[in-house]
C-alpha cells in the first residue's frame, strides 16, 4: 500500500543506461566497501547479462528510485536452488512507499520461476520490513574481508 499515488511507478528490469542512477544508489548502500565507478561500470553489463542474475530497477517517471540485484543457484543441501538478495536499496524519500515490497515481489515471482526453494538474505538495515513481508530470521551472518593477495 503506498501512501502516495505516483503515476508512473514501475518495476522492471534494469538496463545498462540505468547506470547513473544505480551507481547513485550504490553509494548509498555501501557501508563496509565503498563502490568505485570503474568497478561498478565492468559488473554491471556482466550481471545483467547473467541468466541466474536479476537486478531490477523501481521507476517514477522513467528515474531508477531504487534497484533490488540478486540471484538463483543450485545447492546441495535443498534439493535445488535457492535465491539470494545481494543488493537491495531505495532512495531515502521513497522508502515507505510500496517500493522495497513491490521490488521483493517481483524478485520472489522470478524466483519461484527459477524453482527456487527460498529467498534469503541479509540485513542490519531493515529486519522489520522484511519480518512484515513473511520473512523469518534464521541465521546469523559471518564475512571475512578478504584483502588482495600480495604478488
Amino acid at each position: 500500500m503506498m501512501s502516495e499515488s505516483f503515476e508512473s511507478f514501475e518495476i522492471r528490469k534494469a538496463e545498462e543506461t540505468d547506470a547513473d542512477e544505480i551507481f547513485g544508489l550504490a553509494r548509498d548502500f555501501g557501508l563496509t566497501f565503498r563502490p568505485e565507478r570503474a568497478a561498478f561500470d565492468t559488473a554491471l553489463p556482466r550481471i545483467l547479462a547473467d541468466e541466474d542474475a536479476l537486478v531490477i530497477a523501481a521507476t517514477v517517471d522513467g528515474r531508477v528510485r531504487g534497484y533490488l540485484m540478486g540471484y538463483v543457484h543450485l545447492t546441495l543441501f535443498a534439493n535445488g536452488c535457492v535465491a539470494w538478495v545481494e543488493e537491495a536499496m531505495i532512495q531515502s524519500e521513497y522508502r515507505r512507499q510500496g517500493f522495497g515490497r513491490a521490488l521483493l515481489e517481483e524478485f520472489e515471482s522470478w524466483a519461484r520461476s527459477r524453482g527456487a526453494g527460498y529467498v534469503a538474505l541479509a540485513t542490519r538495515r531493515a529486519p522489520g520490513f522484511y519480518k512484515a513481508l513473511g520473512y523469518e530470521e534464521s541465521a546469523r551472518y559471518y564475512r571475512k574481508v578478504l584483502r588482495p593477495a600480495h604478488r
